[in-house]
């Protein structure tokens, strides 16, 4: 079995609650709890956001610092990748936790509808997150929203405003933007493939029931998976899912479904052209 896939875990997101899901972890402690269970289970990467004290989403960089800290402990050689999404927090501060100098980032190049609001990522603003992932030596995760943000990360590659190959994610299923639609999906893999190389790796995230759609399209299309509870909290209608962990294992049961070994995080490190794990 060749072509290992990595598995990435969205542990928290900005909008589910324990309302939603009792195993939505909220606290730095249950975060890095969670996260474990989900490295132990197979993620290679987790993407990260933090909360306050009311569970509300934040950009507090001491919260993200306590958090990497603690994931760097609990999962050594977890590729920590924290988020700079447009909920947590606005203009710059979005960008707060970058001196932290993670080895990843969310770096959205484009606004797009969501359910409610415009998810606004001005030029301006694109550019500075990009240029402090280039001075703190942080991989941007390209959030693909739209094939003008596949486009848009191509263009600042070549410009210099991204250091390394570009990491395309594809999210599809959010409301008001991009349905999971399959053509489109093959569409995005063609439009990377032709930006980037043959070679260049590239992710998919489904938003709720859609979560399990693109881990399958992904997994057998050669490209890597992120699941989670911050995308989606069920394992079906009738069922909550009941820890990040059992979202990896499903994704990791794909893998085995398809030929494909699940990415250890050296292979992970390796594949993306991350440094060593400290």
């Amino acid at each position: 079995m060749g072509n290992p896939c990595i598995i990435c875990v969205a542990i928290t997101g900005s909008l589910p609650t324990k309302d939603n899901n009792p195993a939505v972890p909220i606290t730095v402690a249950e975060q890095i709890e969670s996260t474990q269970e989900a490295f132990e289970a197979g993620a290679s990467i987790a993407h990260c956001h933090v909360r306050d004290d009311e569970g509300r989403p934040t950009s507090d960089p001491d919260r993200f610092a306590a958090l990497k800290e603690g994931l760097e402990k609990h999962c050594p050689g977890l590729i920590v990748q924290l988020s700079t999404g447009g909920r947590s927090g606005a203009g710059q501060a979005r960008g707060g936790m970058l001196p932290l100098a993670p080895d990843m980032a969310s770096l959205s190049v484009g606004s797009n509808n969501f359910p409610t609001r415009v998810y606004e990522n001005p030029p301006d603003l694109v550019d500075w997150l990009a240029s402090e992932m280039v001075k703190y030596g942080v991989k941007p995760e390209i959030e693909a929203f739209d094939l003008s943000h596949i486009l848009k990360a191509h263009q600042m590659w070549t410009a210099g405003q991204i250091a390394d190959r570009p990491y395309v994610q594809f999210v599809m299923g959010v409301k008001n933007a991009m349905p999971a639609d399959r053509e489109v999906f093959d569409y995005y893999i063609y439009t990377v493939k032709r930006l980037f190389g043959e070679d260049a790796p590239w992710c998919a995230a489904g938003i709720g029931p859609n979560q399990i759609v693109l881990n399958d399209w992904a997994i057998s299309s050669g490209g890597h998976a992120r699941t989670g509870l911050e995308d989606n909290v069920r394992l079906d209608r009738d069922r909550l899912a009941p820890s990040n962990a059992a979202l990896v294992k499903r994704a990791a049961e794909l893998c085995e479904k398809y030929g494909r070994p699940v990415a250890t995080w050296q292979q992970a490190r390796q594949i993306l052209g991350l440094r060593p794990a400290a």
